[in-house]
């Protein structure tokens, strides 16, 4: 071993060293936050499904409780109504007959059930008997009943002349008269109601509504049965299930929980929120309860996407995540068949999960942050080599060649990224002798520049110039001339850069500008049309600040061709020229000249026109000879 190469052997080991500081602090922090977010991640889970297994237990407790409350409202009017129909003989007379065991029978019944709205009987007549209880004051108000009266009592029957005739009687809470009056004649017909039709059609119970009460504007239901002894005689009974809706608005699991029951067609029937249960209380007034329009985003959701049976699942709705579920109304008569659908916005069932989650994330954060800084301080001489070396890049990929990159390190892996820059700075050095500097970069990517050499390729044109320039040179100054024409060039080159053109040449006041070439761009003769057309739309917003100025407006001429020609780079070692040469290019540049023969702006070749004539409007020219060539093109004007 000579003693030259010991140095070399000896190096790596404090190379080697520092770098696993480096790596030691990476490694550190990377298990920091693997280790922090794992726990995170599993403490967030079990809070999140803890969250989400309590809402569903709280939403079947929710669904039991309400169940509980309609079923007495259903099995009070149930079982009143009956017993009426099966032993109320009293009720087989006409209402104004056995008028005290009538009284009698209906007091006792609405003192037992204190959720009915009243209690009455239709007869096939159209005569009608009905006990209300005055507990209500809706009743108290429309009925304007004196103040000690517990019980009203409508009477309807008709008289000699066929009309129905009605009276009231109040009772007091022990059933005693203490007052009554007629009232207008009615054409109320017990025997044109829902309840009597619903009963007298089928055998058993029968329930009617939900709907609207004509005289409260209470929501109700109707539970009614055909008399045993006469089918033809109905006994009902109104439920009013307000207490139904307000429990369903105020045992939300959260704010934002809705509860709702459903029918059978997903319809809604109760809904908690106030504002959806007040339309579908105005839909009542106007049209039959079972063709309920969709209440709201959920109602709709419900009908399109019926959820399972106690099961909970998640719903999108609104651009907002709820846990719905849905469970049946068993073994009540009034909602048989219906269910209990409640639905709790995810982001307030997992408030708590989220709350812990944001503290482990401050906890993570803060240990986090102290590993950083301890590796910031522990790592700072790589670290500031590294920015040395960033600063560097950054200046080459500006193509700012004129610092050299010197990095100060005594670490090997810096060293020598910082040798391998150098040669990348004399590389792109060398790219950065073509001008363009867009040229040169659109070439770095494309991988065309490798020296000087040249290949096959198959290319669009364009070949601008400005009609009469030399006259407008002479009418300004040279200061004049080189503004214009950089705001001009401007112009031109955000044109055809939109269309992922590249301006070879900036020719006097022309341009050269190629399509695939040198990148890649299947659609090069389309591209270059649009162009075309956009430079042409541009030169005359340019003009018009011209006038605005009092300068001279351009006038500009273009030719377009496309062909096989051979592009590649040209000049000596220290200059170096990206091109493209061939008959398409001087054919590009003699149509520019050709505008001024047949008086148009934008002039090119049949061969143009081959490759995309179904998406422009063009318009024939017919054959001409250009300068210098002895086969005649097919010219056309490109017109949109």
């Amino acid at each position: 071993m000579s003693r030259e190469e010991a140095p070399e052997r000896e190096a790596p080991k404090r190379v080697w060293r520092r770098s696993l500081r480096s790596l030691f602090a990476i490694v550190m922090i990377a298990m920091l936050l693997a280790v922090s977010g794992a726990l995170m991640a599993l403490g967030y889970n079990r809070a999140w499904n803890t969250a989400i297994r309590g809402a569903e237990e709280d939403m079947a407790d929710f669904a039991d409780r309400l169940r509980g409350r309609l079923s007495i409202l259903s099995g009070d009017a149930e079982t009143l109504v009956g017993v009426i129909a099966s032993v109320g003989n009293a009720f087989l007379s006409p209402p104004s007959e056995r008028l005290d065991d009538k009284i009698a029978i209906l007091l006792e019944g609405i003192r037992r059930s204190p959720y009915l709205d009243g209690i009455y009987v239709g007869y096939p007549n159209g005569s009608f008997f009905h006990a209300i209880g005055l507990s209500s004051p809706s009743w108290q108000r429309v009925l304007s009943a004196p103040e000690n009266a517990a019980v009203a009592v409508r009477l309807i029957e008709s008289d000699d002349e066929g009309r129905f005739m009605h009276r009231l009687l109040f009772l007091d809470s022990k059933g005693q008269r203490i007052a009554g009056r007629g009232m207008a004649p009615t054409d109320f017909d017990t025997t044109h109601r829902p309840w009597y039709i619903a009963a007298v059609s089928r055998t058993g119970p029968a329930v009617t509504g939900p709907y609207e009460m004509a005289a409260t504007g209470a929501l109700g239901m109707s539970v009614s049965q055909s008399h045993v002894q006469d089918r033809n005689i109905v006994i009902g009974a109104d439920v009013v299930i307000d207490t139904a809706i307000r429990f369903l608005s105020a045992e939300r699991l959260t704010e934002g929980t809705v509860a709702v029951i459903v029918n059978a067609a997903g319809r809604p029937i109760i809904h908690s929120d106030g504002a959806v249960m007040s339309r579908l209380l105005a839909e009542l007034r106007e049209r039959d309860p079972v063709h309920f329009a969709r209440a709201d985003a959920l109602m709709t959701y419900l009908q399109d996407h019926p959820p399972p049976t106690a099961k909970a699942q998640f719903a999108h709705i609104d651009g907002r995540t709820l846990l719905v579920r849905a469970s049946p109304i068993e073994g009540v008569r009034l909602f048989s068949g219906d269910r209990i659908v409640v639905a709790a916005p995810l982001d307030e069932l997992t408030v708590e999960a989220r709350s812990a989650l944001v503290e482990a994330l401050l906890v993570a954060a803060a240990i986090v942050i102290i590993a950083v800084v301890c590796t910031i301080l522990f790592s700072h001489l790589v670290t500031k080599s590294l920015n040395h070396l960033t600063a560097s890049a950054n200046r080459l990929h500006d193509l700012d060649f004129r610092t050299a990159i010197e990095v100060p390190t005594h670490i090997r892996e810096i060293s020598t990224l910082g040798s391998a820059m150098n040669r990348a700075r004399d590389a792109i050095f060398t790219f950065a002798l073509y001008v363009p500097k867009e040229l040169v970069r659109k070439g770095m990517e494309s991988g065309e520049f490798l020296g000087r050499s040249g290949r096959r390729q198959e290319v669009t044109a364009i070949f601008t110039d400005i009609y009469d320039f030399t006259t407008i040179s002479e009418q300004h100054s040279p200061e004049e001339v080189v503004a214009m024409l950089s705001d001009y060039f401007d112009v031109l080159n955000d044109a055809v850069t939109a269309e992922d053109g590249t301006i070879i040449q900036f020719l006097g006041d022309s341009i050269f500008a190629l399509w695939n070439a040198p990148a890649e761009e299947p659609r090069h003769a389309e591209k270059a049309c649009r162009a075309a057309l956009a430079l042409r739309h541009a030169i005359r917003v340019f003009n018009a600040r011209q006038r605005e100025k009092g300068l001279p407006e351009f006038r500009t001429r273009i030719g377009i061709h496309t062909g096989t020609v051979v592009v590649g780079s040209v000049g000596g070692r220290d200059r170096l020229q990206y091109t493209a040469m061939g008959d398409a290019i001087n054919v590009a540049s003699r149509l520019e000249g050709m505008n001024k023969d047949y008086g148009t702006t934008i002039l090119v070749s049949g061969a143009v026109v081959a490759r995309c004539g179904d998406l422009f409007t063009f318009r024939s020219l017919g054959q001409a000879q250009a300068k210098g060539r002895a086969t005649a093109l097919d010219l056309y004007e490109l017109v949109a």
